[in-house]
C-alpha cells in the first residue's frame, strides 16, 4: 500500500520531484530520465512507470531552461526506441515460456491479450500506435517479439513511433506547460494526461465485459 502510495504521488506531484532532482543531481538527471523511458518501455514489468506525464513536464522544465531541450528529445527517444527493440527481443526469446502459467505473478497474461486484439485491429501500425497507451505501450513490442514479427519490418515503426511519441509530448509541455493556467494547475495537467491515456484502455475493458 505505501508503495502504491509513493508511486501516486510521484506520478501526480511530477514537476516537484523532477525539478528537485535537476536541483540535486545537475546533468545526471538526464540518465535517471533515459533510465525511467526505457525501462517503461523495455521491461514488460515496469509498466508503471511515469510516461506521457514525464514527458510533458520535461518539456516544461525544458522551456524554463532547466534542461537542454533538444537534448533531452534526442536522449529520451533514444532511450523509448532502445527500449522498444529491448523488448521486442525479450519476447522473441522469452515470452512463450513467460506466459505460458495463467497464474503468473509478474506478468498478466490479459494484458497480453488486449495487447494481440490491439494487433489485429490496426495491423504493423500497432508499434506506432502502441506508443500513446500505457501498459500496451509496454507490452506491443513484447507481443511483437512474441508472435516473431519480421524485425526489419518493426524497426521502422519503433523508430517512427518513438520519435513521435516523445517529440509530440516534450513539446506540448515546452509550448504549453509554462502557460499562467497550467502551470499553476500542473498537478492537475498530470492527473488529466494519466486520465486521458487510461480511457481508451478502461472503454476497452467495459466493452469486453459488455460482449462477454
Amino acid at each position: 500500500m505505501e508503495l502504491i502510495t509513493s508511486l501516486l504521488d510521484l506520478v501526480l506531484h511530477l514537476d516537484q520531484h523532477l525539478l528537485l532532482l535537476v536541483q540535486d543531481y545537475g546533468s545526471w538527471v538526464y540518465l535517471i530520465l533515459f533510465l525511467i523511458i526505457f525501462c517503461e518501455t523495455g521491461l514488460v514489468v515496469t509498466p508503471f512507470l511515469p510516461g506521457d506525464s514525464l514527458l510533458f513536464v520535461v518539456g516544461a522544465l525544458a522551456a524554463t531552461g532547466a534542461l537542454a531541450p533538444e537534448s533531452v528529445i534526442l536522449l529520451l527517444a533514444g532511450a523509448s526506441i532502445l527500449g522498444d527493440n529491448t523488448n521486442y527481443w525479450i519476447g522473441r526469446f522469452f515470452g512463450p515460456r513467460i506466459f505460458k502459467s495463467e497464474q503468473s505473478r509478474l506478468l498478466n497474461p490479459r494484458h497480453l491479450e488486449q495487447t494481440h486484439q490491439f494487433y489485429q485491429r490496426h495491423g504493423g501500425k500497432t508499434v506506432i500506435l502502441a506508443r500513446f497507451f500505457p501498459i500496451i505501450r509496454t507490452f506491443a513490442p513484447f507481443v511483437a517479439g512474441v508472435g516473431k514479427m519480421d524485425y526489419r519490418q518493426f524497426v521502422p515503426y519503433s523508430l517512427i513511433g518513438g520519435i513521435a511519441w516523445v517529440g509530440s509530448l516534450v513539446l506540448a509541455g515546452y509550448f504549453f506547460g509554462n502557460i499562467p493556467f497550467i502551470k499553476q494547475n500542473l498537478t492537475l495537467m498530470i492527473f488529466g494526461i494519466v486520465a486521458i491515456s487510461l480511457l481508451p484502455g478502461i472503454i476497452g475493458l467495459i466493452r469486453h465485459r459488455a460482449n462477454s
